[in-house]
């Protein structure tokens, strides 16, 4: 049976649970196989398909239609991944590892290195130990610098958000982009979390990290940078994440 007719026959809801994760994980540079394992686990919580390989089969069929269509929906977003992992790539082949600066100016390194063996003889036996070499992981550089990258992006406004919130005379907790403060700062805080985020981002942020690179490594070439779109940045109505606020317990922490 056709994954498509397993689909329809099986009457899987193709809801917003079934593919949130490999959404939420393509702009981090998901592959297919692990959309594919993504969505099959969630097919499995239901319960809905017995058989192995039909369930095998429907998650192939549903991970491929879902990586499709994030790619017609985010065209210029997939190409500001591709740029940052070619960029990467360049950077690895040479034997670096990928390193760049925030702009709040933290020094970023990616530490991934290949393992070699080192043998230790003694009078009992020969232990065999694991170290890094001096050779990097190409690949494992250039898939994680798109999502290392940004998380470096969303530490940077988080931290611009706290000390505006300190100086406001919030309370201010969060973790990654989640962001507290008091109900009854919660609107006053929403003001200040937009007017960083634009802060931020009106910064020629790709610009900078092209020229940072091509400094650090003068000798190799990179791609050029992806074409600039016109997105209205002050438009606060895509920020829909923080529309509700996040309320802090009566005593911070």
């Amino acid at each position: 049976m056709s994954a498509t007719l397993i689909v329809a026959s099986k009457w899987i809801q193709v809801d917003r649970k079934l593919v949130k994760q490999t959404v939420m994980t393509s702009v981090y540079g998901v592959t297919y196989v692990g959309a594919r394992e993504q969505i099959k686990r969630r097919l499995k919580e239901r319960g809905v398909i017995a058989d192995d390989g039909e369930l095998f089969s429907a998650s192939c069929y549903a991970a491929k239609v879902t990586l499709t269509a994030l790619e017609e929906m985010f065209q210029a977003a997939r190409g500001i991944m591709t740029w940052l992992g070619d960029c990467a790539k360049v950077v690895a082949a040479d034997n670096h590892a990928v390193r760049w600066i925030t702009p709040l100016g933290l020094p970023v390194v990616q530490p991934y290195r290949k393992l070699g063996r080192h043998l230790i003889k003694t009078s009992l036996q020969v232990l065999t130990l694991q170290r890094e070499t001096d050779k990097v992981m190409v690949k494992r550089q250039r898939t994680a610098f798109p999502p290392n990258f940004v998380h470096s992006l969303d530490g940077s406004h988080m931290m611009m958000t706290a000390v505006a919130c300190r100086e406001s005379g919030l309370n201010f907790a969060g973790v990654h982009d989640s962001y507290w403060t008091h109900a009854c700062d919660v609107d006053r805080m929403n003001i200040i979390l937009r007017e960083k985020f634009v802060e931020l981002y009106e910064t020629p942020i790709l610009e900078n990290l092209l020229e940072s690179f091509q400094k650090s490594f003068p000798t190799l070439n990179f791609p050029p940078l992806p074409e600039r779109g016109n997105f209205d940045l002050k438009d606060g109505t895509f920020m829909m994440a923080v529309s509700a606020g996040y309320v802090l317990p009566k005593f911070p922490f």
